[in-house]
Order: C-alpha cells, then structure tokens, then sequence
C-alpha cells in the first residue's frame, strides 16, 4: 500500500483525522492513548473507496454482508471503557468486521485475538491488517458465542454486535480482575460492563447504543 493512501489525501488526510480527535474530545473521551491511537490508525483504508471521504464523519457505514463499522465515538467509548487503567496482556474481540477495532485494540494490548463469522469479511480484515503490518494479532473464523477457550483467559473482552445474553463462555474466559464491554438487548440496546471478581460477576448499564444482532453459526 502506498504512503499516500495510508496517510490520506482530502477528505482522508490527516487534518481531517485531527477534526476526528477534538470531536471526540468533545463528546467526553478523554483517555488519551485511545485518542492518539485513533488519530494514528487511516480509518478511510477499512472502508470502500466510494466511502473513503466519510471515514472520518461519526457516523457508522456499510461493509456488506448486513454489517457496518461503527462510528468513531462508539470505537473510541467502547475501547476506553475496556482499556482505561485496565490490564492489556490479551485481550479477545468478538465480530472482526473490516478489521478497524482490531487494529486500535492492536496498538493498546499485548496481543489480540479476534472472531469473525463471515469468512468474506474476515477475509478483507486480514487484508486491512496485513496492510498495517499489524502482526500482535490472531484471527478465527468461528462464532463468537464460542469465543477462544484454547487461548484464554483473556485480560479484556470487547463484543462488537448486540447480544440478548452473554455467552457463558465468554465470561468463563474471562480472566479475574478484566473486564468485558458488550452492547445488550434487542429492540432497545445498551451498553454493558461487566467485570469478573474473585467472587463472581458484577454488570453495570450504560449509554445506549445501535449494534447488529450477534449471530450464531458461520457463513
């Protein structure tokens, strides 16, 4: 990929990734590692070449195949809630996508491991990483309700589609002491915190959010 698509031109330059930055400024993110993250990471090269110019609008955009990556203020409001003054050994994302909140979870963890059920779009992910020659990471075609028990537990546990429960496997992953974000409900969503303790789990409700529904199977 060549230095010019990474850095952006118009409306993908980096002048417009600074607007990016002091809009989620603010709307209240204040974790600095994630915003300088975001204002690393080329949004524009995880989206299609027609959407390129809206990258870096808080808005959430198509990928196909009934998905969309999320705004940045959801990226960045879901990665400080899971990162801020937390471990960062492992951490596990359920729903790759284009591979966007993979790479900000790659530059804030030790290492990533990611799931993604549609293996098309798994595909465009891999090639979106290679690109960044972000390498801390591992990514699995499988479903997400099953997460990675071979290379738990995991530090942190981020899930980027709306789930009516939590799996019980991904809280059985769940290292003591981490932490899982996770959007809940169906017609009405919101997002959830939960933490694992030495005597169990506790759950806090927060903002309310839009995710797709968290499917099970591949495809």
């Amino acid at each position: 990929m060549s230095n010019t698509r990474i850095s952006g031109i118009g409306m993908t330059s980096q002048r417009t990734r600074k607007r990016m930055i002091e809009r989620l400024r603010e709307q209240g993110i204040v974790d600095e590692a994630v915003l300088n993250v975001m204002y690393e990471i080329p949004r524009h090269i995880f989206v299609e070449d027609a959407l390129a110019s809206h990258a870096y609008e808080d808005i959430a955009l198509p990928l196909g195949f009934g998905q969309t990556i999320s705004q940045p203020f959801i990226v960045a409001r879901m990665t400080e809630l899971l990162t801020s003054g937390r471990p960062r050994g492992k951490l596990l994302e359920i729903g790759t996508g284009c591979g966007y909140q993979t790479a900000v979870l790659s530059r804030l963890a030790v290492e990533v491991y990611s799931i993604e059920r549609l293996l098309p779009l798994l595909a465009k992910a891999r090639k979106n990483l290679r690109e960044l020659r972000i390498t801390n990471m591992r990514l699995k075609h499988a479903d997400g309700h099953v997460g990675i028990p071979e290379a738990a537990p995991f530090d942190a546990i981020l899930v980027t589609a709306a789930a009516t429960h939590v799996p019980d496997a991904l809280k059985e992953q769940l290292a003591v002491g981490g932490r899982m974000v996770v959007p809940m409900g169906a017609r009405e969503q919101y997002l959830c915190v939960i933490e694992r303790t030495a005597r169990g789990y506790t759950q806090t409700k927060l903002d309310a959010v839009r995710f797709v529904p968290m499917l099970s199977g591949l495809s």
